[in-house]
C-alpha cells in the first residue's frame, strides 16, 4: 500500500505554531526554491536561510559554552558560521544541496515566532538500510519545556510518512543528561552504548544509541501525537 505522502505536513489552522509563525504548509526560501514547513503544537520547523543569521548568531553566541562541549570541534582555519555571515550562507546552501540530493534535511526550530534551535535528519541512506540519524540542539533559555521531544515527533512523522524511511537513530554521549531526556521522554528504544563512537570536542566519545523503526512508529503514532502534538491536556 502506498503511503500518504502528505501526512507529515501539518495543515491544521488551529496549530499554535502555525498561527504564531504565520506560515502555510510550504514556503519559498531566499533562492526561490519550494521548501517545507512542518508544524507541531508549539514548534514550527523549516530550513534556515540567510535572513536567519542574526537570530541564529545570537542564540549560538549566548549558549556557546552550553552547546559546544557536546559538538565536534571546528576544523582549524575554517570560518566560523557563528560570526561569519558568508560562512553561515555556505552552511545554508550545503543543507539545501543535501535536501535536493535526498541525503539530509535540516530544520530550524521556531517557537512563538522566534528561532530556538535546530533538528536535522543526517546521513540518509537508502537501499536495504533506509536509515537516518537525528541530531538536535536547543537554546538553553527554553530547554526543559518539552519543545525538543515535540520537534522529534514532528521529524519522525516526516521521515516515516513522507520520506518513507524505515529507521531513525539518535546517538548521545552518556553524560549528556539533558539530551538523553529527549529520547527517554519519548520512550525510544535504547540499543546500548557504542564505544568511542564519534569524535566530539577533540575526544573519541562513547554514545548511547536510541532507535525508532517504522513498525514502532505505526504502533505508537497515536500515542506520540496525542502526547506531543495534540491539544494540551486540561
Amino acid at each position: 500500500m502506498r503511503r500518504d505522502r502528505t501526512i507529515g505536513r501539518a495543515r491544521a489552522p488551529e496549530s499554535d505554531a502555525a498561527t504564531a509563525a504565520g506560515w502555510g504548509p510550504g514556503f519559498h526560501d531566499a533562492g526561490g526554491a519550494r521548501s517545507t514547513a512542518l508544524f507541531g503544537r508549539r514548534v514550527m520547523l523549516r530550513s534556515l536561510v540567510l535572513a536567519d543569521f542574526p537570530a541564529w548568531r545570537e542564540v549560538r553566541l549566548r549558549c556557546h559554552d552550553w552547546l559546544t562541549v557536546w559538538e565536534p570541534s571546528r576544523q582549524a582555519g575554517a570560518p566560523d558560521p557563528t560570526t561569519d555571515r558568508d560562512a553561515f550562507s555556505v552552511r545554508c546552501a550545503a543543507r539545501q544541496r543535501e535536501r535536493a540530493l535526498g541525503t539530509g534535511h535540516g530544520f530550524g526550530i521556531f517557537h512563538d515566532g522566534r528561532f530556538c534551535g535546530e533538528i536535522n535528519l543526517n546521513s540518509i541512506q537508502r537501499g536495504p538500510f533506509q536509515n537516518a540519524y537525528v541530531g538536535y540542539w536547543i537554546d538553553e533559555a527554553v530547554a526543559g519545556r518539552g519543545l525538543m521531544p515535540e520537534a522529534v515527533v514532528v521529524v519522525a512523522r516526516f521521515a516515516f510518512e513522507e520520506l518513507g524511511l524505515h529507521r531513525l537513530q539518535v546517538a548521545i554521549i552518556p553524560r549528556n543528561q539533558a539530551s538523553r531526556r529527549v529520547p527517554e521522554k519519548l520512550g525510544l528504544r535504547d540499543e546500548g552504548t557504542a564505544e568511542r563512537y564519534l569524535e566530539i570536542n577533540g575526544e573519541w566519545e562513547d554514545h548511547v544509541r536510541y532507535a525508532l523503526t517504522a513498525e514502532e512508529w505505526v504502533e505508537r503514532r497515536e500515542e506520540l501525537e496525542a502526547a506531543w502534538l495534540g491539544p494540551p491536556s486540561t
